[in-house]
């Protein structure tokens, strides 16, 4: 009988202790996704088209990959202006890509609240 209590006790603990990571993931994504959209923007301010594009992109895994673990609004927005940033960046127009990111910041800003 201990030995049952025993691996349901274990069972219970290692499911309580693993809960909590998912809502940490998901916190992980949306903050990666700031960090990245931040240094986008900084280099489409110098002019950095290509490299504007490259962050975006790292961005938009992250903000997607949050928004997949639980939808979000501001999280959808951000997806929307981070497509657009990386669409502009390709076309080699670091102002306006850079105009988006900025929007897709606000976002992912406010979802991290």
């Amino acid at each position: 009988m201990s030995r049952r209590l025993f691996i349901a006790l274990l069972g219970l603990s290692l499911a309580l202790f693993l809960t909590p990571q998912i809502t940490l993931a998901q916190e992980n994504h949306v903050a990666e996704a700031v960090k990245h959209t931040k240094e986008a923007i900084e280099h489409g301010k110098m002019g950095h088209a290509d490299v504007l594009t490259t962050h975006a992109e790292a961005a938009l895994t992250h903000a997607e990959a949050a928004e997949k673990q639980k939808a979000n609004p501001h999280v959808e927005q951000g997806i929307t202006h981070l497509k657009q940033a990386i669409s502009e960046g390709k076309k080699g127009d670091a102002k306006a890509a850079t105009t988006h990111a900025e929007a897709a910041l606000q976002h992912l800003e406010m979802a991290e609240k």
